[in-house]
């Protein structure tokens, strides 16, 4: 792209060069183009990625002027001369224009503003240099894997030129004027492996053992050992849960606990230990109730979908429901994306990704794919246990049918007597129904001390007698002065079944109904109310209510009320006489209309048959609940959702764009292909054929996210150090042919992490000391291009299943319900209480932990465990005096202390020297040196084994790997 180069002036260069571009010019007498403003995005956008000051596509660079101008592409003031409109604009014959080469064109009012600058002179302010303000389909990132080899280092010594992931890190070194670490001793490499692949510490055994193996593949035989070990799938599945959000509350302000959620736990320990192809991991997350509906095994991994924070609330809003809903499926959108192809979609929900080439109907493409998961649980079973249950069900519910039917036609035989007679009973219901707004019983004067409500019927059930809500409970006194008497503040009492929350004592009280606040409510949990008067009074009419301040609905079950009762009053609290009875009053509704007749109308005879047929029938609903239900899981509800779909312009529901269709991320489909579906097309159709996009051999982006994270979890920090996000925003990699290299090996080994696992931990890189050099440190500080091993803290799960494993009360028991070091309250809202001291019964693994949003838990949460409340691919690592604390005085590091002591005294004998070195190979893998075993067998001399134990826990070898 070559252009004869104009002539210019001197007075021009000058102009340019020392004072910035302008000329006066009248071609256009338009408003002023601002370049900053409205020329430099587009350049930015559409042109920067390809011709910068670092990326100089046909030799033109758009960063400065100079290129422009030298090369004739702008004519300051000559709209007709400059070359750079012959390119953006779409030749005669042509389907695009020959510029932008991707992506889309230049819109006409982008093209009008170039224009418009070049004819006001082309002004280009002193000294500004763009540079790319948002990637495109060459980012390194979106680029096919680099299949070339790793690179020769004949200057290495021997051993670092077998494994070639030894090769490219020892290059990088040679590059930087570095040298690597010569390698850790055996004890340091055994004890650093077996955190890294199992999460727990090598037992004093297997260190020895290792130790004296000095058999060529020593190091092999341990890592394979390690591999195959349950507690691998337990280590890793752990990591895996952090970048995936799981948590088993729902967050938000209800917060409420998820108690079958942890089948998807077990499944993703599993699918680790079975080294599940990777590729197939990723589509049984996001459609595996597609691929084998009946296959728990395989269904349950939708579970990924949901286990995620979501707003229950239940807004009735339609507007502000909308919204929610969009906010859901977007947590849905950004997990998706994040976890397998580290892109931040969400930044697209309101407008075009700022930095990365997403467009907002890729969004929403992806809106439309998942706009059939809703949060929720499901039956899990196959098609032969549903027809197994429903043979034994069949009889029992054939029973239940017929004795239904012959209990209906003896209600419906007395409701046809009754009928006949309606209106001698309406005679007597002259006054209007009960209201939730407010009821009144007027009487004549009479002296109570006592006065009692007894229920016999809610207002929307009437065969229901407890759940009513009374927000007051009035009783006032007769004659001129009259005052209401059933009050807290005047020494009134009140007595009453309640409803418990345990997170806010006596919040449903009977109280509630006599404290003067209508915003409070008593909550029955039976069937009657006594009020106790402070004395003896004269009094003629009560007023009660369950919603007299917000007027819900007056169906609402927020504010249910009574809908049959009678009330009575006493002086003794014994004998009772009847001053107010519903029957009085019209039904509330039909249910209450047929229950007050068939009251009146039965005899005695068709009570009693009425009475056997409701046993049998409470008979035969027990035998149908003892057949056991199919397990019900968290794994999503999936339900039609036919659209059509629109982008949401600014992210807002109400405001409806072009319309969009489920299909593949545009940047990418040049090297991965591409995917549009039919708009009707259904729901798990959508979702199979996402899975199959981003799982695709073709898919380099995944394979690098998911190698990237492999390297994060060995080496603390990944070639990509933000691992779930590979675009402008994220960090570019230390290593990328190292990276692609690893991708590579992934998917040239079936997406199996197993074999990279192998290679890494069996690399020089890896076996290297974590020892400081000053110099090497000078030149890089972070460690990034593993000049040595990179030493790091235990992780939280890591500290307190140590403490366990060494105490010798490690319950190695996996899978099942997870356990809780909080105490669960709920009531509205649910609140979760620190346990001060946890028991054995949660001596598990942390992996099994019931790990809530919003809950604090001890030494968990002090050693830095995420709150799943978001995803969490890097864990932050803090030093507090709080994590001091908790390794000294928390009463479970003291018990496990105490359980550390009695083991030594069981397998090192009373022997004070013995039993130290005995916890240090338990603790830090190797003998104690001399002043060690000195100072440490004092210490258990003057305070006791315990006290050891203890101090021996709050050391630094305990907590870190070298």
């Amino acid at each position: 792209m070559t252009r004869p180069k104009p002539t210019l002036g001197l007075g021009w260069m000058v102009c340019v060069l020392g004072m910035g571009w302008g000329l006066n010019t009248s071609l256009w007498a338009d408003q002023p183009v601002d370049f900053q403003k409205d020329v430099a995005p587009i350049f930015q956008k559409h042109c920067l990625s390809c011709h910068s000051a670092e990326k100089k596509k046909g030799d033109l660079s758009l960063a400065t002027p100079e290129d422009l101008l030298e090369g004739g592409y702008v004519v300051p003031g000559d709209v007709e001369s400059s070359a750079l409109l012959e390119l953006i604009v779409v030749p005669p014959g042509k389907p695009r224009p020959e510029m932008p080469k991707s992506g889309k064109p230049l819109s006409e009012k982008q093209i009008q503003l170039i224009r418009r600058w070049i004819a006001q002179g082309a002004h280009w302010p002193k000294g500004l240099v763009l540079k790319p303000l948002r990637g495109d389909e060459n980012w390194w990132a979106y680029q096919p894997l680099w299949e070339g080899e790793p690179p020769q280092v004949p200057q290495a010594p021997p051993q670092w030129r077998k494994n070639p992931i030894d090769r490219f890190i020892y290059a990088r070194l040679a590059q930087a004027g570095l040298k690597p670490n010569p390698p850790a001793d055996r004890r340091t490499w055994i004890r650093r492996v077996t955190y890294d692949l199992t999460g727990l510490p090598p037992t004093p055994e297997e260190v020895q053992a290792f130790l004296n193996d000095d058999s060529p593949d020593a190091y092999e035989k341990v890592v394979d050992r390690l591999l195959a070990s349950p507690a691998y799938g337990e280590q890793w599945g752990r990591h895996w849960l952090d970048v995936v959000r799981f948590g088993e509350s729902n967050g938000f302000e209800r917060n409420v606990i998820i108690n079958n959620l942890w089948p998807y736990r077990d499944y993703v320990i599993r699918s680790f230990n079975q080294d599940k192809p990777f590729n197939r991991f990723i589509l049984e997350q996001l459609a595996g109730d597609v691929l084998e509906p009946y296959n728990p095994e395989v269904a349950v991994g939708t579970a990924f979908l949901v286990c995620g924070p979501y707003d229950n609330v239940g807004n009735q809003d339609p507007v502000q429901a909308a919204i929610i809903r969009a906010n859901t499926l977007d947590e849905i959108i950004r997990a998706t994306a994040e976890a397998f192809l580290g892109i931040t979609m969400g930044c697209a929900r309101c407008h075009e990704h700022k930095f990365d080439p997403i467009e907002q109907d890729d969004y929403y493409a992806w809106y439309a794919t998942f706009a059939g998961v809703f949060h929720g649980d499901r039956e899990i079973a196959s098609p032969q246990q549903r027809r197994l249950r429903q043979e034994k069900l069949r009889p029992l519910l054939a029973k239940k049918q017929k004795l239904q039917q012959q209990r209906n036609q003896l209600i419906a035989r007395v409701l046809k007597r009754a009928e006949q007679k309606l209106s001698s009973f309406q005679a007597t219901w002259t006054r209007e129904p009960v209201s939730r707004y407010g009821t009144e019983e007027r009487f004549p004067p009479v002296e109570a001390r006592f006065v009692r409500l007894r229920v016999f019927a809610l207002d929307t059930n009437p065969d229901a007698r407890t759940g009513f809500r009374i927000d007051e409970f009035e009783v006032w006194t007769s004659g001129p002065q009259s005052r209401n008497v059933a009050q807290l503040a005047l020494g009134a009492k009140a007595q009453g079944a309640s409803r418990t929350a345990e997170d806010f004592a006596d919040a449903y009280s009977a109280d509630r109904a006599i404290d003067g606040d209508f915003g409070t409510r008593w909550i029955a949990a039976g069937p009657e109310l006594v009020i106790t008067l402070p004395q003896k009074v004269r009094i003629e009419r009560i007023v009660f209510s369950s919603d007299r301040q917000r007027q819900l609905p007056p169906t609402h079950g927020y504010t249910a009320f009574v809908g049959e009762y009678v009330i009575e009053v006493s002086l003794d609290g014994k004998s009772w006489s009847v001053v107010a009875d519903s029957r009085l009053r019209k039904p509330l509704n039909d249910r209450l209309r047929r229950k007050r007749l068939l009251e009146a109308e039965i005899t005695p005879e068709e009570r009693s048959q009425l009475d056997q047929l409701s046993a049998q029938l409470a008979q035969v609903e027990s035998e149908i609940r003892a057949v056991p239900p199919f397990p019900r899981w968290w794994v999503g509800r999936m339900r039609p959702a036919p659209g059509p779909f629109h982008i949401f312009q600014r992210g807002d529901p109400q405001k409806k764009g072009p319309a969009v269709v489920p299909k593949s991320i545009s940047v990418l489909e040049r090297t991965v292909g591409a995917y549009r579906l039919d708009p009707k097309a259904p729901e798990a159709e959508r979702r199979l054929a996402l899975a199959r996009w981003i799982a695709s051999d073709r898919n380099a982006l995944t394979l690098r996210v998911l190698a990237n994270r492999v390297w994060h979890y060995h080496f603390g920090r990944g070639i990509v150090s933000t691992p779930s996000d590979f675009g402008m925003m994220g960090t570019r990699p230390t290593h990328p042919k190292l990276l692609d290299f690893l991708a590579r090996y992934l998917r040239d080994h079936g997406w199996r992490l197993k074999p990279l696992h192998r290679l890494i931990v069996l690399s020089q890189t890896y076996r290297q000391s974590s020892a400081f050099r000053p110099e090497a440190a000078k030149k890089d500080a972070n460690t990034t291009l593993l000049w040595r091993y990179p030493p790091r803290r235990l992780t939280a799960e890591q500290v307190r299943d140590t403490m366990l494993a060494v105490a010798g009360v490690l319950d190695r028991r996996m899978g099942g319900p997870g356990f809780r070091l909080y105490r669960y309250l709920q009531d509205n809202v649910a609140t979760y209480e620190p346990l001060d001291r946890p028991g054995p019964e949660t001596y598990r693994r942390s992996v099994y932990h019931q790990n809530a949003r919003a809950a604090r838990v001890d030494v968990l949460s002090d050693f830095d465990c995420p709150d799943p409340a978001f995803a969490a691919p890097r864990r932050a690592q803090t030093t507090s005096p709080l994590q001091a604390l908790t390794m000294m005085n928390h009463q479970f590091v003291l018990d496990m202390a105490q359980a550390m002591a009695s083991r030594l005294r069981r397998e090192a004998g009373p022997e004070p020297k013995a039993q130290v070195r005995r916890a240090f190979w338990l603790l830090f893998a190797r003998e104690p040196e001399p002043e060690e075993l000195e100072q440490a067998t004092q210490l258990v001399r003057q305070f006791g084994l315990t006290a050891l134990c203890r101090a021996m826990f709050n050391a630094n070898e305990m907590i870190y790997l070298d």
